[in-house]
């Protein structure tokens, strides 16, 4: 599932390309994709100009003109595809099993049509993803259901330290857990509780003020880098030019079980937290 980094990468490329254009028609091929009716869905989307794309988390929010907004999530294997002629451009799932190439396919759910001929796709392989329209209040309603984001500037130490308090939660659940933090996935949870030191399993009543701290500055440091570096992928992710995310490079223990550890050579240990493979280094992580 694409993380924040990936998820603001799609946001900032799709940005680029479909902000400011008119949409002139709309297919649905799959209407459980979407939360309304197809004929009003087409009703309140069809002739409205795409006004800005955000995000909250891995939450897309598209604004349309009349004050009304397109949320989607991606989930699991949903995509995103930007074409213009010749030009191709994806974001989320990879294109492996997806055929990109051939547009439209059988993963193919909502296509978006805009005045200048070019379109976008909604695929999703396993139909986990949703499209749903909203007006501010019910965008209101659905953003309530996630915590702050990385990014947010409301996202301080003193807030932290709130979320934290008082908690017996384990460290990585809470990490992964959307209503208290809105983006972080099994891949950069894993790693930044490394970079903190601090075991993944520690419950956060144990955690001292020092290493509060730490995990504090350290989340928010290595979301931004991911960010910078478009993202990680393993074959699930591609961004909004179809490249693949340049973080992977960057990983210290995420999917390294049984590898060295890059600070202090023992062995990276790999253990289930949520119902999620979780990596670390029981030596230097405390």
């Amino acid at each position: 599932m694409p993380e924040l980094p990936e998820v603001e990468t799609i946001r900032s490329d799709l940005s680029a390309q479909i902000v400011g254009k008119k949409i002139t028609g709309l297919i649905i091929n799959s209407p459980k994709t979407i939360n309304r009716s197809p004929a009003t869905f087409k009703k309140d989307v069809i002739g409205k100009k795409i006004i800005s794309i955000s995000r909250l988390g891995k939450l897309l929010i598209i604004e349309l003109s009349t004050d009304t907004f397109i949320l989607i999530h991606l989930k699991m294997t949903g995509q995103l595809i930007f074409r213009q002629k010749n030009k191709i451009i994806p974001g989320g799932h990879s294109q492996s099993g997806m055929d990109i190439d051939n547009l439209p396919n059988k993963h193919t759910r909502l296509i978006f049509n805009f005045s200048d001929h070019s379109q976008l796709f909604f695929n999703d392989l396993r139909r986990f993803g949703f499209v749903k329209l909203a007006d501010q209040k019910s965008k209101d309603k659905e953003k309530s259901k996630y915590g702050l984001d990385v990014f947010s500037p409301e996202f301080g130490l003193p807030f932290f330290k709130t979320l934290i308090k008082n908690k017996k939660t384990k460290l990585k659940s809470f990490l992964l857990n959307q209503k208290f933090i809105s983006g972080i996935g099994n891949i950069y949870a894993d790693e930044i509780c490394f970079a903190s030191r601090v075991r993944p399993d520690r419950p956060l009543n144990s955690l001292s003020p020092s290493e509060v701290k730490k995990i504090f500055s350290t989340t928010k440091k290595i979301i931004k880098q991911a960010v910078a570096k478009r993202g990680t992928t393993f074959n699930n992710y591609r961004d909004g030019e179809g490249q693949t995310g340049n973080f992977s490079h960057y990983l210290k223990v995420y999917k390294k079980n049984g590898q060295s550890c890059p600070r202090c050579g023992s062995t990276i240990k790999r253990i289930k937290i949520s119902s999620r493979s979780t990596h670390f280094c029981p030596s230097c992580q405390n």
